[in-house]
């Protein structure tokens, strides 16, 4: 093995034991302030134990261990070359022939595989424990029953492929009041425009109840069927086939924080198909798809920031600087995420745009101070 492949794997191991004790450091103090937080809300409700607030807090960690990650890895990797560059080890390094680019090259590999792992193991994770926090949130914290109440109380709108009468065709429903009970949900005052691939009206039915079966299709009640130029005919109960489930709807009112990396394409296709708005969670699909390249991009802004030599002074600065740029990516990341949510940016634009100007902003430094 060659000398510069033994300094990678070296510094590769120093940044990996930093980044992962900082992650893990940061994580736990933010479930310790979760905690509190729970437990003066359930101070609030006497009839909820405090069990229900140690669930829940138990629940948020992999959630806030994702959250935190860009952040641990950027106070872990300034940490990890400021000690090296502290103790000479760096500068040795570079004398020797090393440049920058080259045992930086591990560690940066090393934050991409963290980062990797996060998305496609810990994300599952997230996604189940966070859902039930925030069934426990919902049914013993929150008034007014939290997100299945608003489902409840509101109207709703679905649209969704019918090719019961014509290829390609597209019927649209309108609830006016829907309830769910026993994991069933109940519909009422309904109307379902029944159009062709034109968008023409074919029929329209009427129904004053109905309900979504297990097995995928609505079950309506005395239904009238409009033809245009036609008197209306009684029908009775009919079934209409859909690959909606109460779960999938509740879901499309829910955080994309409850679902994972590999069940959001599936997902925002039933969306799409289904005429509610996706913008959230593919903005939340494409964060998820950046963070090993946030994670990388976090590792290079800590070395340009942390591997100036001390002799040269000024290096609290540098170290500040380098955690002041690390906030400041994460707050215009926020804000193009507001500019996604709008529809202002493309999702896409809005996920990726933060982490490629932190990218360039490192990589430009680097430059200055490895080539002057």
């Amino acid at each position: 093995m060659s000398s510069a492949r033994i300094i990678s794997f070296y510094i590769a191991k120093q940044f990996t034991f930093a980044a992962i004790c900082m992650i893990l450091a940061l994580t736990g103090l933010v479930s310790l302030f979760d905690f509190i937080d729970l437990l003066r809300r359930v101070a609030t409700k006497p009839h909820v134990s405090t069990n229900i607030a140690t669930h829940i807090a138990l629940y948020h960690i992999p959630y806030f261990s994702m959250e935190i990650l860009p952040f641990g890895i950027l106070l872990g990797g300034i940490i990890c070359f400021w000690r090296l560059t502290r103790s000479s080890e760096l500068i040795v390094i570079r004398a020797g022939g090393v440049s920058a680019w080259q045992f930086l090259m591990a560690p940066v590999f090393s934050a991409f595989l963290i980062g990797l792992f996060s998305i496609t193991v810990i994300s599952p994770i997230s996604s189940i424990l966070y859902s039930k926090a925030e069934i426990l949130d919902q049914t013993y914290l929150k008034t007014g029953g939290g997100k299945l109440t608003n489902l409840s109380g509101g109207s709703l709108w679905i649209r969704q492929a019918d090719n019961m009468i014509v290829p390609h065709g597209v019927a649209i429903m309108h609830a006016q009041r829907v309830h769910v009970k026993d994991d069933t949900l109940h519909i009422y005052g309904i109307s379902i425009f029944r159009l062709d691939d034109t968008d023409h009206l074919l029929v329209r039915v009427e129904s004053p109840a109905g309900y979504l079966e297990y097995n995928k299709q609505w079950v309506l009640y005395n239904t009238h069927l409009l033809e245009p130029d036609k008197l209306p005919v009684d029908q009775g109960t009919i079934t209409l086939p859909t690959d909606l489930s109460l779960n999938s709807i509740q879901e499309s009112f829910s955080s994309p924080d409850t679902l994972s990396l590999w069940t959001l394409p599936g997902f925002i296709g039933l969306l799409d198909r289904s005429g509610f708005s996706s913008i959230g969670h593919r903005l939340h699909f494409q964060a998820l798809l950046a963070q090993p390249l946030l994670a990388g991009t976090m590792t290079l802004v800590a070395a340009g920031f942390s591997m100036r030599s001390s002799r040269r002074g000024g290096v609290a600065r540098m170290i500040g600087s380098g955690v002041a740029a690390g906030f400041a990516l994460f707050t215009i990341s926020k804000i193009a995420e507001q500019f996604g949510q709008s529809g202002a940016l493309p999702t896409f634009m809005a996920a990726w745009a933060p982490t490629a100007a932190g990218l360039f902003l490192a990589i430009a430094l680097l430059i200055y101070l490895e080539d002057g």
